[in-house]
């Protein structure tokens, strides 16, 4: 019959069931994308939150423990500002250890090849408090390095306990850098640095080294030195035995240096908690940053890299 409108086998007209098809696919990618920007949703929630709390609780510590107990403050890797062994977490850490009415000792397990006197002074200044405040002894233990900057901090310790083949000491000031002025001339670079101020552009490294600026920085250098050998020798009294090599800037072995008064005894953390302190348990006091604190470090250290290259012939303990 002409005119004759096709039905699907139900009797339906096409039309109608293709539109009816169109619609429902319409509905099931709706309701496809509105699951999917529910979940998005849902995950950066879970990201923000997160990041919410790692900014909120900055940093963690491990709980004190109840009863009687040996504290310890790690001091590990570079001493620097910003670094895990700074005085910024290191401080607070060493006010909690000794505050704690169950605190016996505070053991310093150090393991550091030095870095900023600054640093290492203000450290040394607080235990030193903190011994005097709370009158509880504090002992350093070296692992593998307590060298410079480090042991700037250790003198401030009543005893320092070391294994045999740490390495110690190391007790001096450098300031390095690198010279370019020739390498510019062979390339045929041309530098152009203007400075107010006559010694504004002091340390540059593009530019020649005169004299009168090496014998600034080298009095500085000496300055530093003196305050570091002071502490020293206020920190080890009578126990030092000074030699010509002792402030000469080399390091011994820990065998060494129990020779030389710059250690008093073999000794790990277990041992000091066990033999010394008479504390067997150990209780980790040691700030550590969270991962939201390295990353804006991290950051802030990006933004100010032509500062910090600038600075980095400042004095260093190493």
């Amino acid at each position: 019959m002409e005119n004759e409108v096709t039905s699907t086998p139900a009797g339906v007209p096409w039309e109608r069931s293709l539109i009816e098809k169109l619609v429902l696919a319409q509905v099931r990618e709706q309701r496809s994308a509105r699951r999917w920007r529910i979940f998005r949703n849902l995950l950066w929630l879970v990201l923000v939150a997160a990041v919410v709390w790692a900014v909120v609780s900055e940093r963690w510590v491990e709980a004190p423990a109840s009863g009687p107990h040996t504290a310890m403050v790690e001091i590990k890797g570079e001493i620097a500002d910003g670094a895990d062994a700074s005085a910024e977490y290191l401080l607070p850490a060493l006010r909690n250890a000794m505050e704690d009415k169950s605190t016996k000792a505070l053991v310093l397990l150090i393991d550091s090849p030095g870095g900023s006197p600054v640093q290492a002074g203000l450290i040394n200044d607080e235990i030193q408090r903190l011994r005097k405040k709370h009158n509880k002894p504090v002992y350093a233990v070296v692992e593998d390095s307590c060298a410079s900057a480090a042991y700037y901090i250790a003198v401030a310790a009543d005893r320092i306990y070391v294994d045999k083949a740490s390495l110690v000491g190391s007790i001096g000031v450098l300031m390095n850098g690198f010279g370019f002025v020739d390498t510019l001339n062979k390339l045929g670079v041309e530098r152009r640095l203007l400075t107010a101020g006559e010694n504004k552009g002091f340390l540059d490294p593009f530019s020649p080294q005169t004299e009168e600026h090496r014998r600034y920085a080298q009095a500085m250098l000496d300055q530093i030195h003196q305050q570091f050998i002071a502490v020293v020798k206020k920190g080890r009294g009578e126990r030092l035995k000074e030699t010509p090599e002792t402030f000469s800037g080399l390091f011994w072995t820990g065998e060494q240096a129990l020779g030389l008064g710059l250690a008093d005894a073999y000794g790990s953390l277990d041992s000091v908690a066990r033999d010394v302190v008479k504390a067997d348990k150990v209780v980790d006091y040691t700030t550590k940053a969270n991962v939201a604190d390295r990353l804006a470090k991290r950051f802030g250290a990006a933004v100010g890299q032509g500062a910090v290259e600038a600075l980095k012939a400042m004095p260093a303990l190493r």
